[in-house]
């Protein structure tokens, strides 16, 4: 019987051990045993699929691997340490010497530094691609371009890329494509339906759901994920059984934990609209946002993250801030509780004030997770911290 992928985000574990466990159990060990030395030789040649060491694979990671192949629609994956050490291992697996990367402008602040600061140092160029002009992005391909690279939705700016209508590019001139879904998760689009060769996720987030662990993930085409595999392996940014363990656990409850962040998102989006405090607020299923029309063609929701940006610029975005009384302080996002972050200030801090406007951010842009209290608390808290830091 075939089952949707959301039951099976549910049901998918390791086999059961002699003691016919309910819950999945935890492989934390650092390798495996073999029962004679031509099991050992085979597994090592590649000739059978027998774990060897937890830095190459392991149950318990493979479990996570497996559902989120599932929710995505893809090929094969492998499980990283982080969000981050899966964008760089696949900058280090797919681009070498000489070649070029296409990205959009809008990224998240490290990634923005890996691109900008240390790609360089292996020859690698890069452009940076607007995505409020997508006329544009063909003309930045070069015969060298290897890797297109975007976020969408963006971080933090809420911006939407056309996965469509870049996927049909990226086949064209024969790039690979890869998508970072962490912020709409596989619950509320599918790259891979558009074109994606490759996705990726900061599993830390929506994945995790509650703030606990690290983590990263891609999943794609077998083959490309075999190249992946193979950088990984040796260079060594596996994730830890512990940490896939939490993140499966977790995956069973993200289609349930998504639509309630949606539900939260969109009471607040209603709630701020036409605030008077307010230049501007940003939700991809707000008719007000500039690609409004393109993420209801490709979102099933508008998911948990909100922004807006304070008429009072850095210095009301700082008093907004250390108002709040319920909300949390933090860089993270996806979490059970709702987290106000100022990125001028933080996450995005190490840019100039050029840089940061050029990727959407301005001085008082406050980016809100929204999480699963009750959706009056989270407005109630948001709107005194509103009046006080007028």
């Amino acid at each position: 019987m075939k089952q949707h992928p959301i039951t099976q985000a549910v049901r998918i574990q390791v086999s059961r051990t002699n003691e016919m466990e309910h819950s999945t159990p935890l492989f934390l060990t650092s390798s495996f045993c073999f029962e004679n030395a031509e099991e050992m030789r085979a597994a090592f040649a590649g000739e059978n699929d027998n774990n060897i060491y937890s830095r190459f694979s392991n149950p318990t990671v493979q479990e996570f691997i497996d559902k989120m192949c599932v929710l995505e629609g893809a090929e094969a994956g492998f499980a990283t340490a982080s969000g981050m050490s899966a964008i760089f291992g696949c900058f280090m697996t797919f681009l070498s010497s000489g070649d070029h990367l296409l990205s959009c402008k809008s990224v998240f602040g490290s990634t923005h530094t890996i691109i900008t600061k240390y790609l360089n140092r292996w020859n690698i160029d890069y452009s940076y691609a607007d995505i409020a002009q997508p006329e544009t992005w063909e003309s930045l391909i070069r015969t060298n371009t290897k890797l297109i690279y975007v976020e969408t939705p963006t971080n933090p700016g809420l911006d939407i890329v056309d996965m469509e209508w870049l996927g049909k590019l990226a086949k064209k001139h024969g790039i690979i494509l890869i998508v970072d879904n962490c912020f709409a998760t596989p619950i509320l689009q599918k790259p891979a339906e558009y074109g994606a060769d490759l996705v990726l996720h900061s599993a830390t987030k929506w994945l995790d759901g509650q703030g606990r662990v690290l983590g990263g993930v891609v999943v794609g085409k077998e083959d490309l994920i075999r190249e992946l595999y193979l950088f990984c392996r040796n260079t060594g940014p596996s994730i830890s059984p512990f940490n896939a363990w939490l993140l499966s656990k977790s995956l069973e409850t993200l289609d349930v934990r998504i639509h309630r962040h949606c539900d939260n998102a969109e009471a607040l989006v209603k709630a701020l609209d036409n605030h008077p405090g307010l230049n501007w607020i940003k939700y991809p299923f707000h008719p007000s946002h500039p690609m409004y029309a393109i993420a209801k063609k490709q979102m099933l929701r508008g998911g948990g993250l909100v922004t807006f940006d304070l008429k009072g610029g850095v210095e009301q975005g700082k008093k907004f801030m250390d108002a709040l009384q319920m909300l949390s302080l933090t860089s993270n996002l996806g979490d059970t509780r709702s987290i106000a972050s100022h990125p001028a200030s933080s996450t995005h801090s190490k840019l100039s004030r050029e840089e940061q406007e050029s990727v959407g951010i301005t001085p008082g842009l406050i980016r809100i997770s929204v999480g699963l209290e009750h959706a009056d608390d989270i407005i109630a808290d948001i709107m005194q911290a509103l009046e006080k830091s007028r």
